[in-house]
């Protein structure tokens, strides 16, 4: 008797054409105020190699970055998302924010979804614990951006989405309206959640997207007039989402559009842990291993990585390289 076939659910592993957020772009005017929120308080990481002067910030979040450069404060239109391992310790991090950032727009409260932030400019970010069957894998990234859209104009957008971009779209219901939820990496959306509030006028803020087919969506923005910036030979640039139809602009945000050949494309990037301290020092326990098997919970990841049964291991290998690279 043959045995029994497993069977998958393939369209499970769809990405459609956008394959990667990989920074949100948000100009700032005060290098001091972003380090104490972004670095100090999510627990985030200064990009180590790129911009380390005075006139831009890059900041390391998993897969994907804040892009913070010196200027102007920028204010998104909507909420950006993020996931970090641990609840208490952010709570603990932000407590001891209040202080050092008072007289800015700084906030934070608790939620049963997430707890809820507003960066010194005003910015909100929604800060989640890791949830596999939310998530994924991301156990430290940047799962969506939920952008503040007009009524009327979620589906039309997410037509946009499938026919000029190729990308996966599609409409969401909920006890909060009406949203067109664009899909732009694993466990990565872009969402246009429809809102009766008066619309912000869009500044500069931009977010940059990974895509397969570089080519056939840029012929078809070209077509429709849509592109703003010739970038290089790896990246162009847009700004309006519009009706197919009418050519009605729904939706104003510079897409940074990269193909999968540009230079940056899947650079490593390092994520420190948060909970390393001179105090409680582990060789080997800097970086955030955010990988490791163990037997805690369904997802088979545990809070603190230096917690699992293989951390007091890689921590020891960790270590002698470090002292044979030293000699």
């Amino acid at each position: 008797m043959a045995a029994q076939q497993q069977l998958y659910d393939r369209t499970a592993e769809d990405l459609g054409n956008l394959v990667g957020l990989e920074h949100v772009n948000l100009r700032i005017n005060n290098q001091g105020l972003a380090s104490e929120f972004y670095l100090s308080g999510l627990g985030l990481t200064r990009d180590p190699f790129m911009f380390p002067g005075t006139n831009n910030m890059w900041v390391n979040v998993g897969k994907s970055q804040f892009h913070l450069p010196t200027g102007t404060p920028d204010i998104l239109r909507g909420v950006t998302g993020l996931v970090v391992p641990d609840r208490a310790a952010l709570l603990e991090r932000l407590a001891q924010m209040r202080k050092p950032l008072a007289g800015t727009q700084f906030d934070f409260r608790e939620s049963n979804e997430c707890v809820e932030t507003v960066c010194p400019w005003g910015n909100r970010i929604n800060v989640h614990a890791p949830d596999e069957g939310r998530f994924g894998r991301i156990v430290l990234g940047m799962p969506y951006i939920r952008f503040d859209a007009r009524p009327g104009t979620a589906q039309r957008i997410a037509r946009f989405y499938r026919e000029v971009m190729g990308a996966l779209a599609t409409m969401v219901e909920n006890g909060s309206g009406v949203s067109a939820r664009v899909q732009v990496g694993e466990k990565q959306y872009w969402e246009f959640c429809e809102t009766d509030a008066p619309e912000r006028p869009y500044d500069r803020h931009h977010g940059q997207i990974y895509i397969t087919n570089f080519s056939a969506p840029y012929r078809r923005l070209e077509a429709l007039g849509l592109i703003t910036q010739e970038v290089n030979q790896h990246e162009y640039r847009f700004k309006d989402i519009v009706d197919l139809e009418t050519r009605e602009v729904l939706f104003t945000v510079e897409h940074e559009v990269r193909s999968q050949t540009h230079p940056l494309y899947g650079r490593p990037l390092i994520n420190r842990n948060p909970a390393q301290t001179n105090r409680n020092y582990i060789w080997g326990g800097d970086e955030w291993v955010w990988g490791l098997p163990d037997t805690v919970g369904p997802s088979g990841r545990v809070a603190d990585p230096l917690k699992a049964r293989k951390a007091p291991t890689i921590a020891k290998r960790r270590a002698m390289r470090m002292q044979q690279q030293a000699m």
